[in-house]
This record gives structure tokens, C-alpha cells and sequence, in this order.
């Protein structure tokens, strides 16, 4: 949902409504209670073209000035990780992907396979928007979703808690030889990039997929489905009533 204008903006933040970010025009200067609720609230306040804001509100009636609100509630980082530890079940870690129909399609993968729900960070995330709500069909709705500012701070609090990390990285385990652990997060990075260095520290266990074609690389989305079918197919193995059939 796009809400623009510094009134609606203002009143939107001041709500406590989820908002993924807010944008504001490259010539012109965003309201100072504006710039101070999204300091206290964590949101992003980022410059842009004002073209860029203008196109997302379908007007130039904008006053420069953009929210982006997100059609879920995030939770926070804690409750994940405690319903994952019940469930001895999983959850993702979207390290920085950043496109809508990947994260959507991931997001699916995860329902369908009776995953608790996904960690993103903050800063270069794919919003929780309309594009990633129809890729996932709506399993959006029936996840634990959280955003956090460090996915390393928040992976090590899960490890504390008695959670294990997993990396889907080339150069890892055959994922095929891999026994997860009942209660576990799937790290999965950007096709550019990979996933980042601080993440990789906190990891238990790097996991790798085996491929023989020449292309010799897969879609993040298509990654991910393989590697969570392995940890559900392992884990209903071991655990055939860990909370898939809720």
C-alpha cells in the first residue's frame, strides 16, 4: 500500500502501522517529525528521484514525499526463533535478496514445506509488497515474518537460544549426506553476491547442492526449494510429528 503527501505520511508512521520504508525527493527536505519517527521506529528514510515517487503514486500531487506500508505485521526476530525451536522446525534467512518474485517464490517454498516463516534484514531487502504477496500466493499470510537491522546480532541470539545455522554455499556438504537439526534457519544469499561475510561467521553448517550441467548455477528460488524439500523430507523423518500438520 503506497500512502503519500506529509500529512498521510506522518499520520501513517505515527499509527504504528508496519511501513517497509519511506522515500522522499532528492530537491526537497523531509518533514522533521518525519525524520524523527523513523529514527525511533527503525524505517528506513531513503532519497530518491522525485520521478521515482511520483511513479509510485500514480500522481504528481506527491509533495515529495512516499510511505511504503507492508501488508503484513512483522514480528519480532524472538517470537521466529521461539516457534521454530517448538515446532523443531525451520525458518529462512533471505541474506539481501532483493527481487520480488524470488522472495515470493521462496516464501511459498517455505509454507508449502511447513516452515515457520523468513528473517530479512532491513536495508537492501525486497519490500513485503504486492509483487511478493501474488508470487507467494498468499502463504505471505500464515508466516512468522521479521526484519531486523543485523542478521548476524539476530543469528547469534537464535544459536544462543539452541538454534543451529545452515548456509546454502557453494563449497559446502553435499546437502544429500547432510542430518539438520531440529531446529534450524536456511541462509540463503543473493544471486550477486552470495551471502555475506558476517552471516557466513555464524554458520554451523555450510551446505552445498550438487549440479553437473554447464550452466553449473541456479535461480536463489530454485535453490531454496531444493534445500528446504531436504530439510523437511529429514527432518519429518526424524520427527514425524514436529508441527508440519497444523
Amino acid at each position: 500500500m503506497i500512502v503519500y503527501g506529509k500529512n498521510p505520511v506522518l499520520e501513517a508512521l505515527r499509527s504504528g502501522r508496519d511501513i517497509e520504508k519511506v522515500l522522499f525527493a532528492h530537491d526537497s527536505h523531509p518533514p522533521h517529525q518525519v525524520v524523527k519517527l523513523c529514527k525511533e521506529r527503525g524505517i528506513k528514510l531513503q532519497k530518491v528521484p522525485r520521478q521515482r515517487i511520483e511513479e509510485l503514486a500514480g500522481t504528481k500531487k506527491t509533495q515529495g514525499i512516499l510511505a511504503i506500508l507492508s501488508p503484513v505485521e512483522y514480528v519480532d526476530p524472538h517470537v521466529l526463533f521461539r516457534e521454530t525451536l517448538k515446532r523443531n522446525s525451520f525458518f529462512i534467512t533471505l541474506d539481501h535478496i532483493t527481487d520480488p518474485q524470488n522472495v515470493g517464490n521462496l516464501l511459498r517454498t517455505c509454507e508449502v514445506f511447513g516452515g515457520v516463516g523468513a528473517l530479512m534484514p532491513k536495508d537492501r531487502s525486497c519490500p513485503i509488497n504486492e509483487t511478493v504477496v501474488k508470487a507467494s500466493a498468499g502463504a505471505v499470510f500464515y508466516l512468522r515474518l521479521s526484519k531486523v537491522g543485523s542478521l548476524y546480532k539476530a543469528l547469534r541470539d537464535f544459536k544462543e537460544m539452541g538454534g543451529w545455522v545452515v548456509v546454502v554455499e557453494r563449497g559446502g556438504k553435499d546437502i544429500r549426506s547432510v542430518n539438520f537439526p531440529p531446529a534450524c534457519t536456511l541462509v540463503l544469499g543473493s544471486e550477486g553476491e552470495g551471502v555475506s561475510k558476517s552471516v557466513l561467521e555464524t554458520a554451523d553448517l555450510l551446505v552445498s547442492i550438487p549440479m553437473q550441467g554447464r550452466v553449473n548455477s541456479l535461480n536463489v528460488s530454485n535453490a531454496g526449494a531444493i534445500a528446504m524439500w531436504e530439510v523437511f523430507k529429514k527432518l519429518l523423518d526424524k520427527h514425524p510429528v514436529c508441527g508440519y500438520n497444523r
